[in-house]
């Protein structure tokens, strides 16, 4: 294994908590990293940008130190590729002092190169993207990414001559597969048909950062910063770190490409080393329904919750398929749970059960010898491979399914239940067997520890050393099964709506919902709101904030089973008896498990909830006008 190649991510920006947007790039970049060390020598690196204005800012608003901001931000992005089993080789963060030996190395190449000097800059600087716009760049006097106002500063700083560089950068993209998908290349080629400016490189107006070495009174802009991760993580500017440069895949969001699509390349071009191959741009995830992920519409996913309630690999998986890889895709709960269960409980799960029992019952848990290959030739490893060189990683997982596919319809179409003939049931069973591994193998990028499961269920010896050389019929030696158990259970729906939205949304009923529109006095009437009495109360055995309350609606014998975040504010003994006021015809909503049938109506002012209850008793169940 004397190939080598390397894939990185973009460093986080760890101004706030992770979110599925940095779970889904990681979890790509992981599937791609794991399928090329099935062949070759393998860097894989993540990291975080620690640096950088919006990182002061956000600390001074907790009224922290930038140091123990990005520390305790920086342990939910480790947590988080812990938990989806990122099998990163790297881990930069920018504020190791060997990244900021790299930086200060390849900034005095470029001043040797005569590609920088100093000047006044003035200009309209987006603090959220830590980026410069031009006037035409705004969209209504906002920045084009965040549309927020922009502000204008001016101060000295220290240029790059990256203009020098503008056609020697045009030429290597036409020439090149470095920008991809192919529209991104094309938005990047119009925007170089306009004079490239030189590049404001340090910043006096701020202290977070690494000095810039020609000059202490300056910090070096968080880009001529970051971008250098790159080679930090494989040793720059040693030597060795060539082995592994020029880079293969720098896989980045579509926000970000300016930086790694000119930026970068030409900071490289001045200090004498190579660009990287490709610069790979994948899409966005939105709520369902194609809506964009915002805190202020209160959709945003995170990643560290949604892991407590789906399997890893189910996870990985539906972002694997779902999503084109490079387009901007929709994340469902309810599609999720559909792959969960047909793909992977009935396609795949069912497969590897129906085959270890088969062996368990017939053959006393011996896995026979090799026979006559009648399954596995129909397992098309070089158009899989073609979908992965590609970076086609929906189509790659979608011909891996044909061939599972293909390995139940086998399966029926033998009915070895009804072989009678030990040899032929053998030939039968050892040929699921190598399917299976084959599967396990392809499996190894996408769900690793789907893959381990398979393996160690049909007593696969040394499966984690098992690489493409191994993809070939014959190769599994006789053996004993493992310990057999159902791969992946069944997930049961109670309705549509997505359980961890719902609990994101409500686990404090009471939380403000804020409008931009006004709502007509018809759509008002559909709101149901009913007096109730609460007759009995528990707290929820998985949540401290909640209580689960049982509230008579006066629709006879039939109490209302609503799950309530007051648990903090009243205690048991004042609730029980108690007249409110209920929501009745909201969806029910499930919180940690428990279904809520409705929602009670509470005042909140700075942490205070107080419960909305009638002047008067009165009939329980009288509706409210």
């Amino acid at each position: 294994m004397n190939k080598t190649f390397f894939i990185s991510t973009a460093i986080d920006y760890p101004s706030g908590p992770p979110h599925l947007g940095h779970c889904y790039e990681k979890i790509c970049a992981d599937a791609i990293a794991r399928w090329h060390r099935l062949d070759k020598k393998v860097h894989f690196s993540t990291g975080l940008d620690e640096h950088g204005l919006k990182i002061q800012r956000s600390a001074e608003k907790e009224k922290k130190s930038p140091e123990q901001f990005v520390e305790e931000i920086g342990k939910l992005f480790l947590q988080m590729c812990k938990g989806y089993n990122i099998s990163y080789d790297d881990f930069i963060r920018t504020t190791e002092k060997r990244h900021e030996k790299a930086v200060n190395h390849i900034l005095k190449s470029m001043h040797k190169k005569g590609d920088i000097y100093k000047g006044n800059y003035e200009g309209m600087y987006c603090v959220e993207c830590e980026n410069y716009y031009t006037e035409k760049d705004l969209v209504n006097g906002n920045c084009p990414v965040h549309n927020k106002p922009v502000e204008v500063i001016k101060e000295e700083s220290y240029f790059f001559r990256m203009s020098k560089y503008q056609d020697k950068l045009i030429e290597y993209i036409k020439k090149n597969k470095f920008v991809l998908p192919e529209k991104k290349k094309n938005e990047i080629l119009n925007r170089l048909k306009e004079p490239l400016k030189d590049l404001s490189i340090t910043r006096t107006s701020f202290s977070w950062g690494i000095p810039f070495p020609l000059d202490p009174k300056h910090i070096i802009y968080v880009w001529g910063d970051a971008l250098v991760n790159y080679l930090t993580t494989i040793g720059y500017p040693d030597n060795k770190y060539k082995k592994f440069w020029p880079a293969n895949i720098h896989l980045i969001g579509s926000d970000i490409v300016w930086h790694h699509a000119v930026v970068w390349p030409t900071m490289l071009m001045s200090a004498g080393i190579k660009p990287p191959k490709t610069v790979f741009v994948h899409g966005f995830i939105n709520a369902e329904g194609g809506v964009k992920m915002s805190k202020s519409l209160g959709n945003v996913i995170d990643p560290l919750e949604i892991i407590k309630y789906y399997p890893l690999d189910s996870i990985r998986y539906f972002l694997l398929r779902e999503i084109p890889f490079g387009e901007d895709g929709s994340f469902s709960e309810v599609k999720l749970v559909e792959r969960h269960n047909q793909e992977l409980a009935n396609d795949l799960g069912n497969l590897l059960r129906r085959t270890t029992v088969l062996i368990e019952k017939n053959l006393g848990g011996k896995i026979p010898q090799k026979g006559k290959d009648e399954l596995c030739k129909k397992l098309n490893l070089k158009k899989i491979s073609d979908h992965m060189e590609k970076l086609e990683l929906h189509n790659a997982l979608s011909e891996l399914w044909k061939f599972i596919n293909e390995s139940n319809k086998y399966v029926n179409d033998k009915e070895p239940w009804n072989v009678k003939d030990k040899k032929k049931l053998g030939d039968i069973l050892y040929n699921l067997v190598e399917a299976l591994r084959l599967t396990a193998i392809m499996l190894k990028p996408f769900m690793p520890g789907t893959s381990e499961e398979i393996a160690k269920q049909l007593g696969i010896k040394d499966f984690e050393k098992q690489s493409l050389k191994d993809m070939r019929y014959g190769k599994y030696k006789y053996s004993s099964l493992g310990k057999t158990k159902v791969l992946f259970e069944k997930i049961e729906v109670i309705q549509k709506k997505a359980k961890m939205e719902e609990e994101r949304m409500t686990e404090e009923h009471g939380k403000e919902l804020y409008m931009e529109d006004k709502i007509s006095f018809s759509e008002f009437q559909k709101i149901d709101l009913r007096v109730g009495k609460i007759t009995k109360i528990q707290p929820h055995p998985k949540a401290d904030k909640l209580y689960i309350l049982m509230v008579d609606l006066g629709e006879g014998e039939h109490d209302v089973q609503l799950v309530a975040g007051i648990r903090q504010h009243y205690k048991e003994e004042e609730l029980l008896g108690k007249q409110i006021v209920v929501v009745r015809n909201l969806q029910p909503a499930v919180l940690r498990g428990v279904e809520s049938e409705g929602m009670l109506l509470a005042a909140e002012f700075k942490g205070k909830i107080v419960l909305i209850s009638p002047e008067k008793e009165i009939e329980t169940g009288a509706k409210i006008r």
